[in-house]
């Protein structure tokens, strides 16, 4: 990976356009989602079907028999996007009010991707059982809940309790979302340097809610625990730290589960001879080194995913020695983003009604989304599909849907073939629908001033 023809400057200047345009085309839109009928109104008479007084029928036969209103209703379709504003996209405890963008940008990304329908819920609350309590009170509604944007650690205590208690699948998407991507990035990354999971050395730089979920999902996937380093703020887990408490259980067990070496000191010590660095820290560059990049080993894989600058610059990395480099951003080759996850994992658990996603479905996901950037052609700089590759969605979607039978977690069983048509259908769809909302100027163009 060579380094730009630009300065860090221009850069800098370049990563902040996207901030520059939003404020200029949020208040033009004045929002990214709304709600539109799908149904035919041929004239005002069809309200006696859609509502009084045909619609007593339908309620009743919900009434008797509840599960047909995944069937009578969108709520198959549905998907609540949950959250309390105490972590949003690295902004930290900005409130409901303020995460209201960010969720709305989920819903149209739910949409246009996955052909999914997602309804933004900003709760004006941060304790943790008042959370758990409303969103339980809200699953009536809807056929899935995607937890966003809450502060770490009671986001894990969230997430445990509402996947045990809930009666609809429910998923955070900075866990379970970011680590499928990251896996899928990895086993891909590993085919390029010819390494085998099991084999690896890896280090976990950072200790929040994605990278815990990260290191637990490459575990299950066949990764070594005792092979992993993991680092937090003030330096390497280990057995001889004694400054962790509860309520942070997730790096008591790592104290006591990886680092087989018990390796001692900070990020320095902790990259030395590993294969593989996953960083999700904070913004670069400066915080990863080249010398401890140089002092990997052979061949080092290394994910800087910090946003909106990565740890270290990419091409520095490579100049470090690193063979495989990945970031946050789409401006840089490789890039790990939830994106090319969530809209699809979501759409395969939709399609079988499926009673939750377990981490099987997650992992089936992320080796289906690896497949598809095989298929396309795998080199150093392509380690995964991107958001335009529409193709990959429907093949990740029934990746998930079948996991999700083979466990036993659905409620619905299709074809393979069945199960690849619903989902290229309902994605089709959503992006038709756009394309010609635009074209008859329902969707205003915008126009720069």
């Amino acid at each position: 990976m060579e380094k730009p023809g630009v300065t860090k400057e221009e850069l800098i200047e370049k990563a902040k356009k996207p901030a520059h345009d939003s404020m200029k085309m949020h208040p033009f839109y004045k929002g990214k989602i709304e709600i539109v009928p799908k149904c035919v109104i041929r004239d005002i008479r069809d309200f006696a079907i859609w509502y009084t007084p045909g619609v007593a029928a339908p309620c009743m036969d919900i009434y008797n028999n509840p599960e047909k209103s995944f069937e009578y209703t969108n709520r198959a379709n549905l998907v609540g996007i949950v959250t309390d504003g105490t972590r949003v996209l690295g902004l930290g405890d900005i409130g409901p009010l303020a995460a209201m963008p960010v969720m709305e940008g989920k819903a149209l990304l739910f949409k246009y991707l996955g052909g999914v329908d997602a309804f933004p819920i900003c709760l004006d609350t941060k304790d943790p059982e008042e959370f758990i309590r409303t969103v339980k009170l809200l699953t009536p509604s809807f056929g899935g809940i995607n937890l966003e944007d809450i502060a770490n650690p009671k986001c894990f205590y969230i997430l445990e309790k509402l996947r045990a208690e809930a009666t609809i699948p429910v998923w955070h998407d900075d866990q379970q979302g970011t680590a499928a991507v990251t896996l899928a990035g990895l086993i891909n990354a590993l085919k390029v340097v010819k390494k085998r999971i099991e084999d690896v050395k890896i280090t976990m730089i950072g200790v929040g809610a994605a990278n815990v979920c990260i290191t637990k999902m490459i575990i299950k996937a066949g990764a070594d625990p005792k092979k992993f380093i993991v680092v937090d703020s003030k330096g390497i887990l280990n057995r001889k730290r004694d400054d962790i408490r509860q309520p942070h259980k997730e790096k008591m067990e790592f104290c006591q589960t990886t680092n087989g070496e018990n390796r001692d000191g900070g990020i320095e010590e902790a990259m030395k001879g590993q294969d593989v660095v996953i960083a999700l820290s904070k913004p670069g560059p400066d915080v990863i080194k080249k010398e401890w990049i140089s002092a990997m080993a052979d061949n080092a894989v290394v994910f800087v995913c910090a946003n909106p600058i990565p740890e270290i610059w990419p091409w520095e990395a490579k100049e470090a020695g690193a063979r495989v480099v990945a970031t946050g951003r789409s401006d840089f080759p490789n890039q790990v983003n939830n994106s090319v996850g969530f809209p699809a994992i979501f759409r395969g658990t939709l399609d079988v009604m499926a009673r939750t996603i377990t981490d099987e479905m997650c992992i089936a996901a992320a080796y289906e989304l690896a497949k598809c950037a095989e298929d396309k052609g795998l080199h150093e700089d392509y380690l995964l599909p991107t958001m335009d590759e529409w193709e990959v969605f429907p093949r990740e979607a029934v990746a998930v849907a079948k996991m999700a039978m083979k466990q036993g977690v659905a409620r619905l069983h299709l074809s393979e073939k069945e199960l690849f048509t619903i989902a290229e259908t309902k994605i089709k769809r959503a992006r038709d629908e756009v394309a010609i909302l635009m074209e008859k100027g329902i969707i205003a163009p915008y126009v720069e001033e």
